[in-house]
């Protein structure tokens, strides 16, 4: 008879770097598993990624035994790697703050296929690429008109906002200069 799971626990953990020692011992810690022995193995089985993040699915039996499924890295890890930043844009598609390249696109789509809704590579593409907009990575070849339209449109509103603001102060300004000369009076 095979064991039922009685608990699963998902968590990101950076490969071949897991400890006892929180997040690891904190998560798994209250579901009675030997934490040393899920670090050694999880270790062992990503000592190849280092550098990586790497989420793992942990099942948990009520003998106390488990086991885990490595997964692929997540794709906004992937993105930020090959693009060399440390974090996207803080104005997701409005603020382009790297480029990438088609071919590169491609093998973070390729890395990213087991774990992906999609049945070939050119559809993990277009999962990959919509990502990549979102967190302000252009792709080359990929919209590159409306990627500007979009930016410059969000450029004009940005003056717009600042001109607005400009005016209230000046109002402000002169409402205070006004309520001045009067209480001189």
């Amino acid at each position: 008879m095979a064991k039922e799971a009685i608990k699963k626990i998902k968590l990101q953990i950076p490969a071949g770097k897991a400890t006892p020692a929180p997040p690891v011992g904190t998560v798994l810690g209250p579901a009675g598993i030997n934490l040393q022995e899920f670090c050694t193995k999880y270790n062992d089985a990503t000592r190849d990624k280092m550098g990586d993040i790497l989420p793992v699915e942990i099942s948990i039996y009520d003998d106390r035994s488990f086991d885990f499924v490595i997964k692929t890295p997540p794709t906004s890890f992937l993105l930020k790697k090959y693009a060399k930043i440390n974090k996207g844009s803080v104005k997701g598609a409005h603020e382009i703050v790297a480029t990438l390249t088609q071919a590169q696109a491609r093998e973070i789509a390729e890395i990213k296929l087991p774990d992906l809704n999609a049945y070939d590579v050119d559809a993990a593409m277009k999962i990959v690429e919509g990502t990549a907009r979102n967190m302000g990575i252009a792709v080359e070849g990929v919209n590159d008109k409306e990627l500007e339209e979009e930016v410059a449109e969000a450029h004009e509103h940005e003056i717009e906002l600042a001109k607005e603001e400009a005016k209230e102060a000046a109002k402000e300004a002169a409402d205070a200069q006004t309520t001045v000369e009067e209480s001189a009076e």
